[in-house]
């Protein structure tokens, strides 16, 4: 039977950055090792959207920092990781501005049906979630530098001593996130599907 204390703590429809959250992004066009972290990039000044059905996820950490964008401005997000997760039912859309056209929508889905996402060393900058969760083995206020469950490789993103929230596992459904950046050693996507359309068409 899961504690309230450390296991099974359950909060319904959260958006609050510094809370234990964690989601799922696809990067589009990005292929990176197995096991390699992206260094450190500026990111564009638009945020994209990703909806998740369910996230089962095993190893995870949350952490403030701060993303710089192109030319130098900071942006406070939370830093959502895990070793490796499992995803159904992922869809993640951004909507661009195209001058004399309008907008301009992508929109990226994967995992449906029998098929699944699978992710590995995943890390997310976040500044909003809403979603059904539950962690297991759960710390909260714990010194950023001194969390054991999550990836090993985000030092380089970590203020040693802020705080932070680490579990053993956590099982996340009807996510709706609004994220700055992703990137992950491996992101494995069946079922695979991006489609450009005219006008705003977003995951939600």
């Amino acid at each position: 039977m899961e504690s309230q204390a450390r296991g099974g703590t359950r909060w319904k429809r959260f958006a609050v950055v510094m809370v234990p959250s964690v989601a799922a992004t696809a990067a589009i066009g990005v292929a990176l090792a197995q096991g390699a972290l992206a260094a450190s990039f500026s990111v564009s000044g638009q945020q994209f959207k990703v909806k998740v059905v369910k996230l089962q996820g095993k190893g995870f950490v949350q952490y403030g920092t701060l993303d710089t964008q192109h030319g130098g401005k900071k942006i406070p997000v939370a830093v959502s990781a895990f070793k490796s997760a499992k995803l159904k039912g992922l869809c993640q859309s951004v909507v661009v501005p195209v001058p004399l056209f309008g907008d301009v929508t992508l929109k990226l889905t994967a995992g449906n049906g029998d098929k699944e996402v699978v992710a590995k060393n995943l890390f997310i900058d976040l500044d909003q979630l809403d979603a059904d969760a539950t962690f297991r083995g759960i710390n909260i206020g714990v010194a950023a530098g001194d969390t054991t469950k999550g990836p090993k490789n985000d030092s380089n993103k970590k203020d040693p001593g802020s705080f932070a929230q680490e579990a053993d596992s956590v099982t996340l459904t009807d996510v709706e996130q609004t994220a700055w950046s992703t990137n992950a050693g491996t992101f494995k996507l069946s079922g695979l599907s991006m489609k450009v359309s005219k006008g705003k068409n977003e995951c939600f």
